[in-house]
């Protein structure tokens, strides 16, 4: 009997873990539903900010995956992993925490509206948290998605640090973009701090020597990926066109109420990767 599909959601944020409900929100909750319900297996990630309500939403730490220590310019970051189900979606979700970087924080930005200075070690330590967590799980994707600039990351760690890892070996990284963007450009030193084994200078020679903002940050991002996923009608038109310059396959974004037709095409999109698999 052949084993199911399998797609690993890496998101950003997720209905109903933060308080207001906007469209990507939403589609990153439906999304893992829509694709279990139709023959997948799925992980989803996304950040433990520290405005969720751990106790309402009912999340516990899982002792087994936690501990490790990720390093980031020579200082140590515990990894804590904490996981919490949607009962009627029967899902999990899985956050990936840190006292210092996520649990003693609000969302991307403070009370006062203002980004946080050490976003950028936040982007590192999230994308590096789920791919080792991924490992540990001894789960192996077809299809991963990655949704939300938080996430933008992973497809650079996945083709290059992680390239001969026999769980990511043959996986399909989708970019998933909307119009969330950040406006505090990442520092200089962003760069260096994100270089761990496997990444060359060539690798991230578009993002150094300066400060990183949010159009460089997924440019890089597209670089690594093998599609590209509009979310929003107003993602920056400078990607889409970046990413039409790339080559690879891309899903438009089509206007419509009904979140399961989004999700439908989605699921249609990813047959014609993994055929291309085959």
């Amino acid at each position: 009997m052949k084993e199911p599909n399998r797609i690993l959601f890496i998101s950003q944020e997720i209905n109903p873990y933060l308080v207001e409900e906007t469209p990507i929100r939403l589609l990153n909750r439906q999304l893992p539903e829509y694709f279990q319900s139709h023959g997948f297996e799925t992980r989803t990630f996304m950040p433990k900010f520290g405005e969720i309500n751990e106790r309402r939403n009912q999340l516990h730490e899982v002792i087994r995956l936690s501990g490790m220590n990720l390093i980031i310019e020579e200082s140590d970051h515990p990894l804590l992993i904490k996981v919490a189900s949607i009962q009627s979606a029967r899902i999990q979700i899985y956050f990936i925490d840190n006292d210092d970087l996520f649990h003693r924080r609000k969302g991307v930005c403070d009370e006062h509206g203002a980004e946080y200075a050490d976003n950028d070690d936040r982007v590192i330590f999230y994308a590096r948290g789920v791919i080792e967590t991924v490992k540990k799980l001894r789960w192996t994707p077809n299809i991963i998605l990655c949704s939300g600039w938080m996430s933008a990351l992973a497809p650079l760690y996945l083709k290059k640090t992680y390239s001969d890892e026999p769980f990511f070996a043959n996986s399909k990284i989708v970019l998933m973009l909307d119009d969330n963007e950040y406006t505090k450009a990442f520092p200089t030193a962003f760069t260096d701090k994100l270089r761990i084994e496997g990444i060359s200078n060539t690798d991230v020679r578009s993002i150094a020597g300066f400060p990183v903002g949010y159009e460089e940050l997924m440019r890089l991002a597209i670089d690594f990926s093998d599609a590209v996923v509009y979310a929003a009608p107003q993602v920056n038109q400078r990607l889409v066109n970046y990413a039409e310059t790339k080559g690879i396959p891309t899903l438009p974004y089509k206007a419509t109420e009904d979140i399961n037709e989004t999700c439908k095409r989605q699921w249609e999109f990813y047959q014609t990767l993994l055929e291309s698999n085959e």
